[in-house]
């Protein structure tokens, strides 16, 4: 396999229809961890007046068992629909992990004790705005970006162009579910009802905006891309994850009232178009890719072709060249005798 450097970024190119490989289980496993996802809102919503008997110590842990719900279902779905060539299960549990370890070593501790952000990001809808783009959102984008380019883009197991958005994927519920467990942890428990609701929201939402992330990253992989195109796909995934944030703020929070299914249909519309455009972009990519592979391979059969034809072609035998310059004198001498 050859390092190709171009434009601004180094790109991988190996056997094209092994880059344009369509993972189908990859797609189905998105389709069944929403419903897996709605099904344990259902369960936890059902069974929500348990907590009331439960201590904070309780609720606790049971949230914290809760925040890991979405990455676990993820996984299983992905690996039992991906039996052809699934990636390797240790791969994803150590980006799943790296992602959470950054957030709660870097990202975290930046956002709340550096820029302190809930000390002025609410006070009107545009610091909100903002500070959800260029700190909260950059913050964690940059965590998704980073461990997939350093953790796993430039090993073999990064040979397929939906790769990107597989391991981003993985690492965006890193970040998701460490945030759960601050969640978690800074209110004592959670109502199993309503915190079961905001545990899925921040799981497709950040499953969402690395998904997005992961589309660019697999792209600079195997095309040559412009210096800028990782760089506008980490900011396309802040300002995603910025504008979301802000959205689900004001349709769950009206007035008096708190509604958190309204977050969890913004959050489940955010998820099916995001992902949904990342899947028909994967594929329109890897058309083009087989595309072009069949032409140049086209090109240089014909190539192949015009050399064996050429190789082919017989030679003029030296004897027949003397023979037929020893008729042509004797005709010429024949006319000037004639003319005589």
């Amino acid at each position: 396999m050859q390092q190709t450097h171009g434009s601004g970024s180094a790109f991988y190119q190996p056997d094209p229809e092994h880059v344009a490989y369509s993972r189908r289980g990859f797609w189905l496993a998105a389709l069944m961890e929403l419903g897996g996802l709605f099904i344990f809102v259902a369960f936890f919503n059902l069974i929500a007046g348990i907590g009331r008997n439960m201590g904070s110590a309780g609720l606790t842990v049971l949230g914290l068992l809760m925040s890991l719900v979405p990455a676990v279902l993820w996984l299983l779905f992905f690996y039992r629909l991906d039996r052809l060539e699934p990636e390797p299960k240790t791969k994803l549990f150590q980006i799943f992990g790296l992602a959470a370890l950054v957030t709660a070593a870097i990202a975290y501790p930046l956002t709340q004790s550096f820029f302190q952000i809930d000390h002025w990001i609410y006070n009107s809808w545009w610091t909100q705005l903002m500070g959800g783009i260029l700190i909260v959102g950059f913050v964690e984008s940059a965590v998704v970006y980073a461990v997939v380019r350093y953790g796993i883009y430039g090993t073999p197991e990064f040979d397929e162009r939906v790769d990107g958005v597989i391991y981003a994927i993985a690492a965006g519920l890193g970040v998701a579910t460490l945030l759960n467990f601050h969640y978690v942890i800074e209110h004592g428990g959670v109502d199993l009802g309503i915190g079961s609701v905001r545990i899925v929201v921040n799981a497709l939402a950040h499953a969402s905006f690395a998904g997005v992330l992961g589309y660019f990253l697999g792209q600079a992989r195997f095309e040559r891309t412009p210096s800028y195109y990782v760089p506008a796909g980490v900011t396309l995934a802040a300002a995603l994850n910025g504008i979301f944030f802000l959205l689900e703020d004001r349709v769950t929070d009206a007035g008096l009232t708190v509604n958190p299914w309204n977050g969890l249909i913004l959050a489940t519309l955010m998820a099916v178009v995001t992902l949904g455009v990342v899947f028909w972009l994967v594929n329109r990519a890897n058309e083009e890719t087989l595309r072009v592979a069949s032409t140049q391979q086209a090109d240089v059969i014909a190539m192949q072709a015009s050399a064996v034809l050429a190789t082919d072609t017989p030679e003029d035998d030296p004897e027949d060249e003397t023979e037929s310059a020893g008729k042509a004198a004797e005709a010429e001498t024949a006319t000037q005798e004639g003319g005589a």
